[in-house]
C-alpha cells in the first residue's frame, strides 16, 4: 500500500511546511523592500488569490485523480492523445526536473544558514556590527572550500534522514513538530521588532502602498516569488496531491495551506522590514537585497538590545524553514525516481544523495576553485552570473513558468476545464470555481508569458 498522510492535518501542515521555506523568510522580505513595501504586499496578495490558488488547485487536483508524481501523471492523462494533446506529457518531465536542479543548491544555501546558527551562538554579536565586517565574514565563508561543503553535507543528512523515515514516519511527523514552532517563533521575533527605536517607520513602509513604486515589474516580481512561496511548478503539489485519500476535501486543504504560507510570507516581511529600517532606515531595506539575511540581518541584530539572543533564534527560524522546505522537494525527487525507475525507496533516496552531492559540491565550489566559471557567459545579460545563481535563474525564471503552463495546457485543453472541476469539488459546494475557470482559462498563461519574457530579456 502506497505511504500518505495520516490525516488533513498531516497534509495541510506538510504542504504548508513545503511552502514556507527561503522563499518567504528570505525572498519574500527582500523583494517586499525592493518594490516599494506595501504596493508589491498588495500585488502579491492579489495574485495570491487568483493566479496562485488556480495553480495550487490545478496541481492538487492532478496528483489526486492520478495518485502519480508529476511524470506519471502528466503521461496519465496524455497516452491515449495525438498530436500536440500527446506532447504535453513532456510537461511532467519539466515539473520533475525543476525540484532535482534546486534541491542541491537549496542545500548549499541551508549549509549557510546552519553556519550563521553557529557564527552568532560563537562568537561575539559586535562581530557583526557593520556591513565590512559582516561582508567579509560572508564572503571568507563561502570562498572558502572544506567549511562550506561541511555544512552543506550536514544539511542534506538533515533531509535524508527525514525521509528516509518515509511519509508518516517521517515527512508528516517532521513538519507537524516544526511548522507550529516555526510560526511561533517567527510571532516571537516580530514583537521582538515591534519595540525597536524607530521601528514605527519601518511597519508604516511595509504596510502603506506607495502606488508611486508600481510598475510591471511589481507584478513580474511577485508572480516570480508564487513559485516559490507556494511551492508550485516544481512537482511538489503534484506528489502531496498524490497522497490524499479521493474523500479528502481537496478545496479545504488548499484553503488552508493557501492561508498558512500567506501568513508566514507576511510575517517574516513584518519581522525583517521594519528592523531594518529601524536599523538604517528605508535606503537600507531597499539596497539590502538578497543579502538581506547574510548581511544585512547580523548587522541589525548587532546593533540592538538583546540582539545576540534574537539573532541566533532568527537563523534557528530560517533553518526550519529551509529544512521543511527542502524535505519536500527531496520528497518528490525520491517519489519521481521510485515510480519511474521502479527502484525501492532506499535505493531511490541513495540515487537522489548521489545527484545532490554532484551538483551541491560544484554549486559550493562556484565561490572558490569555480569562481572563474559563468554557465551563462555567452548570454550578455547574464554573463557574470555565477553557478548558484545560474541554477536559481534556470529552475525559477525559465523552468517552472514553462512547467506551469504545460499544467494550465493539461488541466485546460487535455482533461477539460469541466471535467477538472467536478473531480475537484466532488459535490461539494466550491465558492471560488468560477474564479479558478476564469484565471486557468484567461490570466495564468499570459502571466506566465510575461514572467518568461522579462526573464529572457525580450521585456525590459
Amino acid at each position: 500500500m502506497k505511504d500518505g498522510f495520516s490525516s488533513k492535518v498531516g497534509y495541510v501542515l506538510a504542504a504548508a511546511g513545503a511552502a514556507v521555506g527561503l522563499g518567504n523568510i528570505w525572498r519574500f522580505p527582500y523583494l517586499a523592500a525592493k518594490h516599494g513595501g506595501g504596493i508589491f504586499l498588495v500585488t502579491y496578495l492579489i495574485l495570491v488569490l487568483t493566479f496562485g490558488y488556480a495553480l495550487l488547485i490545478a496541481e492538487n487536483g492532478i496528483g489526486r485523480i492520478t495518485g502519480c508524481g508529476p511524470i506519471g501523471s502528466f503521461r496519465y492523462f496524455c497516452k491515449d492523445r495525438t498530436g500536440f494533446m500527446k506532447s504535453v506529457r513532456w510537461g511532467g518531465w519539466i515539473n520533475a526536473l525543476v525540484p532535482l536542479i534546486i534541491v542541491p543548491y537549496y542545500c548549499v544555501i541551508g549549509g549557510w544558514v546552519t553556519k550563521y546558527v553557529v557564527a552568532l551562538a560563537a562568537n561575539p554579536i559586535g562581530k557583526f556590527a557593520s556591513k565590512s565586517a559582516c561582508d567579509a565574514y560572508f564572503g571568507n565563508f563561502i570562498s572558502s572550500t572544506w567549511e562550506p561543503i561541511a555544512f552543506f553535507l550536514l544539511f542534506m543528512v538533515i533531509l535524508v534522514i527525514v525521509v528516509a523515515f518515509g511519509v508518516q514516519k517521517g515527512v508528516e511527523r517532521f513538519n507537524k513538530i516544526l511548522m507550529p514552532l516555526l510560526f511561533l517563533m517567527i510571532v516571537g521575533i516580530c514583537i521582538y521588532c515591534l519595540f525597536l527605536p524607530n521601528a514605527k517607520e519601518g511597519f508604516v513602509y511595509y504596510f502603506k502602498p506607495d502606488f508611486s513604486k508600481f510598475s510591471y515589474m511589481t507584478v513580474v516580481a511577485a508572480m516570480g516569488q508564487l513559485f516559490f512561496s507556494l511551492s508550485i511548478a516544481m512537482g511538489i503539489t503534484i506528489t502531496y496531491g498524490s497522497y490524499m485519500c479521493k474523500a479528502d476535501d481537496l478545496v479545504s486543504n488548499v484553503n488552508q495551506v493557501e492561508f498558512f504560507d500567506t501568513a508566514v510570507a507576511f510575517l517574516a516581511g513584518m519581522m525583517i522590514i521594519p528592523a531594518v529600517v529601524a536599523f538604517g532606515g528605508k535606503a537600507a531595506a531597499e539596497a539590502a537585497g538578497p543579502g538581506l539575511v547574510f548581511v544585512t540581518m547580523p548587522q541589525v541584530f548587532a546593533n540592538f538590545a538583546g540582539g545576540r539572543i534574537a539573532g541566533v533564534f532568527f537563523f534557528i527560524l530560517v533553518l526550519l524553514a529551509a529544512a521543511t522546505s527542502a524535505i519536500s522537494l527531496l520528497e518528490t525527487n525520491v517519489q519521481t525516481v521510485c515510480q519511474e525507475l521502479h527502484v525501492s525507496r532506499p535505493r531511490a533516496i541513495a540515487i537522489c544523495v548521489l545527484e545532490i552531492i554532484a551538483i551541491g559540491v560544484i554549486t559550493v565550489l562556484g565561490y572558490s576553485v569555480f569562481k572563474n566559471f559563468h554557465p551563462l557567459a555567452f548570454i550578455d545579460k547574464y554573463k557574470n552570473m555565477d553557478i548558484l545563481d545560474t541554477l536559481d535563474f534556470v529552475s525559477n525564471n525559465v523552468m517552472m513558468p514553462v512547467a506551469a503552463i504545460f499544467t494550465t495546457i493539461l488541466v485546460v485543453s487535455v482533461i477539460g476545464l469541466e471535467k477538472f472541476s467536478r473531480e475537484v469539488r466532488q459535490d461539494k459546494k466550491w465558492y471560488r470555481e468560477y474564479l479558478f475557470q476564469l484565471c486557468m482559462s484567461v490570466v495564468v498563461i499570459p502571466c506566465l508569458l510575461v514572467v518568461l519574457l522579462q526573464a529572457t530579456g525580450l521585456l525590459q
